[in-house]
């Protein structure tokens, strides 16, 4: 065994050797079992965006319309490893998950904060109802709060050793993290509002904040390449949705929700950790991070239509320092002899709502529980909804769509076969087809909406189309002939996804290029 090799594993034994750390692994293994246990039971199905990245990891790229590549890099990598199954699709959000509840406990420790610290942070960040929904299907947004997790805990030790090297930590963090989500921007901003007015404006006059910045836009200039090279489709996307499905939020939703996204039993953590930054000598010197997290909820709050989960990932700050200021509080005799009673209220409370985004309970007992409690049909997205909140809706009638396209399919003549095309008019169906439909022998769909207008309609001449939703008319505009072939109904999904007819579609009238430039649709 090498010296390095032996020093690496010295080092190990040496930090699982401290308390706080076992107790934080203990904290990211609940977290992890929680979610890797709940897909064992299938979650209730693919959810509509795992379906489109796994389309997306087949076609790897510097970018996409509605997301930067790195977390389809990683899918990709993820599905030759371990395959297509619902476990090994989720197994790397569970994954990340706990690594972020720990990371966060990380930060509980460089506040100065210590086992009641991590605790209280710990169960803050498993019970946090958004975070449960980010790590509980594959997408960017669970990578998008461990990036914040670690540039907060590099953040936080450049305030503790003024050590420059974590401005470079940070770079890398915020990069990689835009590389994954955009969203890791107001991040950047709220570290140079923290840097500007508060006593670190010292690093300005040094060179590392701009080395460190440079180390970001050098991480991120594939996606701004990919997107010059698309006439900035990712701009489009994001004009598009605000204006359309986004458009119902506003400044008081977004607000609002922040009771609702983290869990309100969490309520008396986050907002301690808030005022905390504040009125707490202890976490003085910490006060940057209240700029940081006051400054990105300016930004957002600004932007109008910011949906409530935008702000969650700013959220391991308020966690990290809430707990630290429940485990000074539980130091006083008056609120310490109540310290297990309001944990384990927190606890019990904090579970009510998690049905909501752990899809734990079979579905019919979901909605009974629902309706018992309140919860409704939610959506972020102004549609018109029904049994289940968009939430868990999207993940049903997939198969069915793909079965129900597949039988239509199979009745045309072989001749037909060979040069029909499936065409669909949201990334959910395509990509729907485009999974189910290696079981039922489908070609691959061809759609406007966002990457499957990217990718073109792949040799169809227009000449026989399959076309999966909308109307008649539409289809009698642009095509010589169309029959009503069949009609695709689903259980509990997205009211505007059932009873979806399916048309077979003659000889397209005009030029197809042109008629493709017309239908494009990103949002």
């Amino acid at each position: 065994m090498s010296i390095g090799m032996r020093n690496l594993i010295q080092n190990l034994k040496h930090h699982l050797a401290q308390p706080e750390i076992r107790l934080l692994l203990f904290f990211a293994i609940i977290k992890f079992l929680i979610h890797f246990l709940t897909n064992l039971t299938g979650g209730y199905g693919y959810f509509r965006d795992e379906l489109y990245y796994v389309a997306c990891s087949e076609r790897l790229d510097l970018g996409y319309v509605d997301q930067p590549p790195l977390s389809i890099f990683i899918l990709a990598v993820n599905r030759l490893v371990l395959g297509d199954s619902i476990v090994a699709l989720r197994f790397l959000p569970a994954l990340v998950g706990a690594a972020t509840v720990f990371v966060a406990g990380l930060i509980v420790r460089e506040l100065g904060g210590g086992r009641t610290a991590i605790i209280v942070a710990s169960l803050a960040g498993i019970l946090s109802i958004i975070r449960i929904a980010m790590d509980s299907i594959y997408s960017m947004n669970t990578f998008d709060h461990l990036f914040w997790a670690i540039a907060v805990f590099a953040f936080v030790r450049l305030i503790r050793t003024e050590d420059p090297r974590y401005w470079y930590a940070m770079g890398l963090a915020i990069g990689l993290g835009l590389l994954n989500k955009v969203s890791l921007m107001w991040l950047g901003f709220g570290i140079v509002a923290a840097l500007v007015f508060s006593p670190l404006r010292f690093w300005l006059k040094r060179p590392q904040p701009y080395i460190a910045a440079f180390l970001v836009l050098l991480l991120f200039l594939p996606y701004i390449i990919w997107n010059v090279t698309h006439d900035f489709a990712h701009l489009e996307f994001i004009r598009n949705a605000t204006r359309g499905k986004y458009a119902s939020q506003n400044p008081v939703t977004f607000l609002l929700g922040q009771f609702l996204t983290n869990n309100p039993a969490l309520v008396v953590i986050w907002v301690a950790g808030l005022i905390g930054l504040f009125a707490t000598t202890s976490l003085r010197p910490f006060r940057p991070l209240a700029i940081i997290f006051l400054g990105v909820t300016a930004i957002l709050v600004a932007n109008i239509h910011s949906k409530s989960e935008y702000l969650s990932p700013a959220f391991v700050i308020l966690f990290a320092t809430g707990g630290v200021v429940w485990e000074q509080l539980f130091t006083r005799p008056r609120w310490g002899r109540f310290r297990s009673a309001i944990l384990i209220a927190v606890v019990i409370i904090g579970l009510v709502p998690v049905p909501i985004t752990l899809p734990v309970l079979p579905i019919d007992t979901y909605i009974r529980y629902a309706a018992l409690v309140g919860f409704g049909q939610y959506t972020s997205e102004g549609k018109k909804m029904a049994e289940l909140p968009q939430f868990y809706a999207d993940r049903f009638g997939w198969e069915q769509k793909a079965e129900d396209v597949a039988r239509v399919f199979h009745k045309l003549t072989p001749e037909e076969q060979s040069k029909a095309m499936i065409f669909a008019d949201n990334y959910g169906r395509c990509a729907a087809i485009d999974f189910f439909g290696r079981k039922y022998g489908l070609p691959k769909t061809i759609g406007r909406h966002n990457n499957y207008w990217i990718w073109g309609p792949r040799g169809s001449a227009g000449e026989l189309v399959i076309v999966l939703g909308g109307n008649l008319e539409d289809k009698l505009e642009v095509f010589e002939r169309v029959e009503i072939a069949g009609v695709s109904s689903c259980t509990y999904c997205m009211p505007y996804e059932n009873n979806l007819r399916i048309y077979v579609c003659r000889n397209l009238k005009g030029d197809l290029q042109e008629f493709w430039l017309q239908i494009r649709h990103f949002d």
